[in-house]
């Protein structure tokens, strides 16, 4: 059997993680104890949320200590079953990290019917970006007919979703992207009614153009001064749920300049804003109602998705890079062996 690889934190980044953080190495294949499974991992995903992993800091989940394995969400099939439940060729959803195999509890995968749809959906549309998008605008900010909702990353793996289940809500959507590319695709695509690149000199301008009736819902995927322009379009009674501020992800210091956080204070007191931070993690009880909803949805051709995959677990980490500078089109994932359900 060949030899495992994997990506270790070796050191912790003061920005943008590079090879001097994240090493790639060769490592022994895992060993299978009772109740375990042998995964090889197909899909790897790649999120924004691992760059706060690699810090030492208190969060909502547990950082990766230095040697460790990066950590990550995957779609594996199983080499080798000591569970009476699983056996080889099985597909599921796993927690491999960046890492060919692994050997993990049988408590700890999920398994995947590739007949039902694509294996790789599961840390996409059918996964954790889906369900943060589904819970976040749909039950957080609760958009109705009529509104204007804006959201940030609109042709990323969050932001895709957002737009088309605000359309469905029958609300004017806006989206805000990095590349003109993107803008055509998420107007195209998924049908908003606009779309702006936040890299135009004239970013406000447009914003304030596309939204005449001011915003009811921003959905926060980013910061930066794309929030800044937002929050001078906000109406009465904006809902903000804060997803993502991946402007600020590798920020090393805080920026200069006056404390704005008095007047932001005012504006949410006086404008009565809600701000809600959330965590997909905190609603597991929607799952069930999620995978129905979505699933239909996708089958009913009412929501389309965007897939960037990448080849090769060597290529994980520039790929990682390119995610945190809006490189990427869609959800990205990294392929890290062939996938047996393509036929």
């Amino acid at each position: 059997m060949e030899q495992n690889q994997r990506y270790s934190l070796v050191e912790r980044p003061a920005g943008m993680p590079d090879e001097n953080h994240l090493k790639l190495e060769d490592a022994p294949m895992p060993t299978v104890g009772d109740g375990e499974l042998l995964l090889r991992t197909i899909y790897l995903s790649l999120d924004p949320y691992m760059r706060g992993r690699m810090n030492a800091a208190s969060s909502y989940a547990q950082y990766v200590e230095l040697g460790d394995v990066m950590t990550g969400r995957t779609v594996s099939e199983v080499v080798a079953s000591k569970s009476d439940d699983f056996k080889p060729g099985d597909i599921v959803l796993s927690e491999n990290g960046w890492q060919r195999y692994a050997a993990v509890p049988v408590a700890s995968v999920r398994k995947l019917d590739p007949e039902q749809a694509p294996v790789s959906t599961a840390v996409g549309i059918l996964g954790m970006p889906g369900l943060t998008a589904y819970v976040g605008l749909l039950d957080l900010a609760q958009p109705k007919a009529g509104e204007t909702v804006v959201v940030s990353a609109a042709a990323g793996a969050v932001g895709q979703v957002v737009g088309q289940l605000a359309k469905m809500k029958g609300c004017r959507v806006v989206g805000v992207a990095g590349a003109e590319d993107k803008c055509r695709h998420v107007v195209e695509a998924y049908g908003l009614d606009a779309c702006i690149n936040h890299r135009d000199s004239d970013f406000f301008d447009q914003l304030k153009a596309a939204c005449p009736d001011g915003i009811d819902v921003y959905f926060e995927n980013v910061g930066g001064h794309v929030f800044d322009s937002v929050m001078q379009l906000v109406n009465d009674f904006a809902r903000i749920p804060v997803c993502g501020r991946i402007a600020h992800y590798n920020q090393t210091e805080l920026p200069t300049g006056a404390d704005r956080l008095i007047p932001f204070m005012g504006k949410v007191l006086i404008k009565r804003l809600m701000i809600r931070g959330f965590i997909q993690s905190d609603h597991w009880d929607r799952l069930p109602a999620f995978q129905a909803d979505m699933s239909r949805w996708i089958r009913e051709g009412k929501v389309k998705y965007q897939e960037d995959i990448v080849d090769g677990l060597e290529n994980a980490l520039s790929a990682f890079q390119g995610l945190l500078e809006g490189a990427n089109r869609g959800k990205l994932l990294v392929q890290v062996s062939s996938d047996p359900t393509q036929r």
